[in-house]
């Protein structure tokens, strides 16, 4: 787990220098790829589907709790369960907004953006995110979620 959590750090800090590796697929179709994954989180939570939105995240992934991080997929879910998805439902419907993809190397990407909840007589809620992504199973998802 600390050698991944190394590896995003790493990632994140070649995003500043703008590393462009050849792939053979064009950071494009690698934007592309990652929007669509994770529009379907949104789909997935918007349509009460919880294991839809969990299905990006790698089984080891993190995120950045209120005391720390927190690793392992089941530990965010926990987490889901006890805030958002308090009745078994999601409380607000999700939406992403000024996404973007910056590839770092063959198989890493940093993803940020907006997110926001809105709906059910509730105020709506907006946040800021950084993920990174991998796609060394051969499919991506999310390595480290990072949501405030």
């Amino acid at each position: 787990m600390r050698l991944r959590s190394l590896v995003a750090v790493a990632c994140v800090a070649l995003a500043a220098c703008h590393v462009n590796v050849n792939t053979g697929r064009s950071s494009e179709s690698t934007a592309a790829i990652i929007r669509a994954r994770l529009d379907s989180t949104a789909m997935g939570w918007n349509r009460g589907e919880l294991a839809g939105y969990m299905a990006m995240y790698e089984p080891g992934a993190g995120q950045m709790g209120a005391n720390g991080a927190e690793w392992g997929r089941d530990t965010i879910l926990a987490g889901m369960k006890k805030g958002f998805w308090r009745t078994g439902r999601p409380l607000q419907q999700l939406r992403y907004e000024n996404v973007e993809v910056r590839p770092l190397g063959e198989h890493y990407a940093l993803v940020t953006g907006r997110f926001v909840l809105s709906g059910a007589d509730r105020p709506e809620r907006k946040g800021v995110f950084s993920t990174v992504w991998t796609d060394e199973s051969g499919e991506w998802r999310m390595m480290w979620d990072h949501s405030g």
